[in-house]
């Protein structure tokens, strides 16, 4: 499971959107812009989220709790 800020979370999730949409203009033959299977992008996408997740100050304190309550 992972655990992360708001921030993180959405700046992932614009990313795996905004793959997703490439992927689905080249399924529907409008864009061809690269020769990769989308599972390959999505191991990427995964592996720069999480790396930028281990590098953000807010996301490593929730998984320590050391998170300040609100």
């Amino acid at each position: 499971m992972m655990c992360g800020c708001n921030k993180c979370f959405k700046i992932g999730g614009l990313i795996f959107l905004v793959l997703g949409l490439l992927f689905l203009l080249r399924d529907l033959n409008i864009w061809d812009f690269w020769n990769i299977q989308w599972w390959t992008a999505l191991f990427i996408l995964a592996g720069v989220v999480h790396l930028a997740m281990s590098k953000c100050p807010e996301c490593t304190a929730i998984r320590t709790g050391t998170a300040k309550k609100k």
